[in-house]
């Protein structure tokens, strides 16, 4: 029975609207949603998950269980672990919940929800809290909820993203032969890993369902294919702030020096022995499989990490434990996480959150510059985002949001960059255009560059030290 939605409107909290959308979604057909950061693809989708307010249209066949995965369902159950924590009782530690009831609260298919835990590497991690995983772990456990409670509908908006390379291929299987008998609806930025049991392509832009392909059309497949390619051929880097200067370093001393560092918990050793140095113009990719440490590495160095005054620590001239504060670490890093966006939640303009970069801070609290304020503006000319400087950070897609956190830690062209997988959550285009803009940093600036991905083809030119945890 097809699935339909009929000249369809939907708000989304003020925020964003879904219009007039008209769209068929027949038995046995598979779906692609496609379409640039901010077009509204998840929004589409989520329509059909029971999100968003109807202001006009209808839905007709609306399945009655969806299995869903996307970053706002992955951070919602986040929240609600962390929300647990606030309501408990003072002087009280909250272990929080552990994995295997997370699963257990939607799992109806035991056998489905035991197979992808072992695939998927989770069986050690199953009685550890929710909240202490990493995100890529956390990634694993969306996944398994949503295959796992016999839904009639399956939403997977970038179920590849985070994921290791075992686990992907584990996963792309498994999917192979869930397609067999039940619906598949897919949001991917990255088209190369378009699965062949796809058989629709819908490609949105500004809230609008503006084209649906049907794959075995090959001509009209091409032409939305190049129209989602287009790239941005001319990228120069806005220049630093005069008036904003750093303190000069040590030339002859390395940026980051490990000796023998380990990460241990209880009886666990994420790792140890590790011995690393980062020498100013030696560019770096750090790899590894969820929960291999790589996170627990980065936050050594920015000293996040609780652990980071019982290493043999050196950054930027300091010795860590030597009196220094973090602030002195952290003005000579810029940094992009899946944890920063988490926590950046204020809903300053897009120009301040950009401008923040000169000062580390989440939002905007000091008074900016002139050179600062055109920098950054700068900064959104290149994103494409010119025309919407005085818009809210809350109200931006995930990927506009990830590209704005780029610039702001590009901003002061810091002597360590530390781009903690800066392509996910975008699109071709915009991944390419990030691609390219780390290659320039790279190339023509004093930056070093410490770039973490799950993702070989991703290398960039200019990078050739390699870690793998």
């Amino acid at each position: 029975m097809a699935i339909t939605l009929k000249n369809l409107t939907v708000d989304f909290d003020n925020r964003f609207q879904c219009k007039k959308i008209n769209w068929t979604i027949n038995a046995g057909e598979h779906w692609l949603i496609t379409g640039s950061n901010g077009s509204g693809k998840s929004a589409l989708a989520a329509i059909l998950a029971g999100y968003g307010d109807i202001e006009a249209g209808v839905i007709t066949n609306a399945p009655e269980k969806v299995g869903l995965v996307s970053f706002e369902a992955q951070a919602e159950l986040i929240a609600a672990e962390r929300r647990k924590d606030d309501a408990d009782i003072m002087d009280v530690i909250a272990e929080g919940t552990p994995v295997h009831e997370i699963i257990d609260a939607v799992a109806t298919d035991r056998h489905t929800a035991d197979k992808l835990i072992e695939k998927l590497g989770l069986t050690p991690l199953l009685n550890r809290a929710f909240r202490k995983l990493s995100t890529g772990e956390t990634r694993k456990v969306m996944l398994i909820r949503a295959l796992s409670c016999n839904p009639g509908l399956l939403i997977l908006d970038e179920p590849f993203e985070g994921l290791d390379v075992d686990s992907l291929s584990a996963l792309q299987a498994h999917l192979t032969e869930v397609a067999g008998n039940t619906q598949v609806l897919m949001i991917l930025n990255r088209l190369d890993q378009c699965p062949d049991y796809i058989t629709h392509v819908a490609y949105m832009h500004n809230g609008e369902l503006q084209q649906t392909v049907d794959r075995t059309d090959n001509d009209a497949y091409d032409a939305l294919m190049q129209l989602l390619h287009l790239k941005t051929t001319e990228l120069s880097i806005p220049p630093a702030d005069p008036d904003f200067t750093l303190p000069p370093l040590n030339a002859e001393q390395p940026l980051v020096k490990l000796t023998n560092a380990a990460v241990r918990y209880d009886e666990a050793v994420i790792f140890e022995n590790l011995n690393w140095t980062i020498n100013a113009g030696n560019h770096w990719q750090l790899t590894g499989p969820n929960g291999s440490g790589k996170t627990a590495l980065l936050s050594l160095i920015t000293g996040d990490h609780p652990q980071c005054y019982v290493n043999d620590i050196d950054v930027f001239g300091f010795k860590r434990g030597s009196g220094e504060s973090i602030w002195q670490i952290k003005q000579f890093i810029g940094y992009v996480s899946t944890a920063l966006q988490w926590e950046y939640t204020v809903g300053t303009s897009l120009r301040n959150v950009i401008i923040s970069g000169f000062y580390d801070s989440i939002g905007l609290y000091s008074k900016y510059t002139d050179n600062q304020r055109n920098i950054a503006d700068q900064w959104l000319q290149v994103l494409g985002m010119a025309d919407r400087s005085s818009d809210t950070f809350t109200s931006q897609s995930y990927g506009d949001q990830r590209l704005l956190l780029i610039a702001r830690a590009m901003v002061k062209h810091p002597p360590l960059l530390i781009l903690d997988e800066p392509c996910l959550g975008l699109d071709d285009m915009n991944r390419q255009r990030v691609l390219a803009l780390i290659e320039i940093i790279c190339a023509r600036s004093t930056t070093t560059v410490l770039y973490v991905n799950h993702h070989a083809e991703d290398k960039i030119a200019g990078i050739d030290n390699y870690l793998a945890l």
